[in-house]
């Protein structure tokens, strides 16, 4: 049985590992980095957005040990 939980995006930050050669330009290497803090009702985590490319600030993810996996319609 799995858990995922609802939470808002509202950070989004580049986390490649520092000495890593990345280029940015690349949409494949900006996106594999990405990571979010999300608000769950309070709680705040960082969470890979590698799996939702699409997601923006204020949008629901769906997010399951440390992964978001969707992006909620409101």
């Amino acid at each position: 049985m799995c858990l995922a939980l609802p939470g808002e995006l509202i950070a989004i930050e580049d986390g490649h590992p520092p000495g890593l050669d990345v280029d940015p330009s690349d949409p494949a290497d900006a996106g594999l980095w990405r990571l979010g803090l999300v608000d769950f009702g309070g709680v705040q985590r960082q969470v890979s957005l590698a799996c939702v490319p699409e997601a923006r600030l204020g949008d629901q993810l769906l997010v399951h040990v440390g992964f978001a996996l969707s992006v909620m319609e409101p």
